[in-house]
């Protein structure tokens, strides 16, 4: 039996969760606020003062966020809306969840990252927004979609899911869209359990994603008890999209440690391009004048398929992000897509491969990944 079979198994993400972050926890537990109360404005403050945005507005978990930026940005039937297929399917789920129409350009070839030429060939009359994915942590070449959206007057919504902490041109992910959308699941850099949020410099609507999460509804019951009232009006029809103080608690906590584990996963990504030179296994591109956020290591390799039972089978627990989206089942009888829409998507998704990344691993694990991928 090999070294690498003795090894314990080695998850692709990880949380970290110590005692600071449970004694935050235990505060909120010990309080008269579980939800609705103060540590979700705290945590709203705390993620904006880190991003340099203006206004956050705290949900239940990023997909959420995602419908939230999209509702209030009044886009429904009849409307269309770009996104990129090489994401998660709720990039374009929300664009549907609205009664609007999600329609796919392709991505760069090298970086997976939305292409604005073709982004810009997708767009028709009926298009209202464009909804670009910083894929695997890097940010999009975000001044192109800024031009490109200013151009056709459409809105731009940036799905950050992956790259809190990134910066592009020196300006922060959260501040490059009219809405920037993050996620909180345990894989991500913060986690709030499940959580996620959206972030904006407009007031108007930030309002109308907080009334959103809260059934459309004016006031929360923190509002109408500082202002000793019970008065409320459902003016829109929402969701309860609502998060915890006790996850808002444990986000706050969390993201006091991103800087130190955003290093550290840029470490570790340098650890891996050293240790795959002259590999089979090929790194993403990297933009220029832009920091990686890290969210995930995603390599190209020739024989995918073998590799990843490979790693499996050694303890690695490899993944693949993801499955084009115009490729799943439902959005090929939904909407008839089909293969040939996004070459390059398509080309992409037979060979990446996502490694281990997380704070918690060693050099030690990363030369293991390595030597199993060849």
């Amino acid at each position: 039996m090999s070294q690498d079979e003795k090894a314990p198994f080695l998850p692709y993400g990880r949380q970290i969760i110590d005692d600071d972050d449970i004694a935050a926890v235990v505060r909120v537990l010990r309080s008269d606020w579980l939800t609705t109360g103060p540590n979700v404005e705290r945590f709203e403050a705390d993620v904006c003062a880190f991003t340099g945005a203006n206004h956050g507005v705290a949900v239940c978990n990023g997909t959420a966020a995602l419908h939230a930026a999209v509702h209030a940005l009044g886009i429904g039937p009849g409307d269309e809306v770009v996104v990129p297929p090489m994401t998660f399917a709720a990039s374009a789920n929300c664009v549907l969840y609205c009664g609007a129409t999600p329609v796919f350009a392709d991505v760069d070839a090298g970086t997976l990252l939305l292409d604005p030429a073709a982004a810009e060939a997708a767009i028709t009359p009926r298009t209202r927004a464009i909804i670009a994915v910083d894929y695997a942590g890097q940010p999009c070449d975000w001044d192109a979609l800024r031009a490109l959206a200013d151009r056709h007057g459409l809105a731009l919504v940036a799905d950050a899911c992956h790259s809190i902490g990134g910066t592009d041109k020196g300006r922060k992910v959260g501040t490059l869209a009219d809405v920037t959308v993050f996620s909180f699941h345990p894989v991500k850099h913060v986690t709030t359990g499940e959580g996620g949020m959206c972030l904006t410099d407009d007031a108007e609507l930030a309002h109308r994603m907080r009334t959103f999460r809260n059934h459309g509804i004016t006031t929360d019951a923190r509002q109408r008890e500082k202002a000793g009232g019970w008065f409320y009006e459902m003016t829109d029809l929402g969701f309860n999209y609502r998060i915890t103080d006790i996850q808002c608690a444990l986000g706050s906590s969390q993201l006091g440690k991103l800087p130190g584990w955003l290093a550290r996963r840029r470490e570790l990504a340098a650890a891996y391009d050293a240790a795959l030179t002259g590999s089979s296994a090929r790194p993403l591109a990297r933009r220029a004048d832009t920091e990686h956020a890290y969210h995930l290591y995603v390599v190209r390799h020739p024989v995918r398929d073998e590799a990843f039972k490979r790693l499996r089978g050694n303890g690695v627990g490899a993944n693949v992000h993801y499955v084009p989206v115009h490729l799943h089942p439902y959005y090929r009888e939904r909407l008839g897509t089909h293969e040939g829409l996004c070459p390059a998507a398509e080309a992409a998704y037979r060979e990446i491969l996502s490694l281990p990344l997380w704070p918690g691993m060693s050099r030690t694990d990363v030369g293991r990944v390595a030597r199993l991928l060849d």
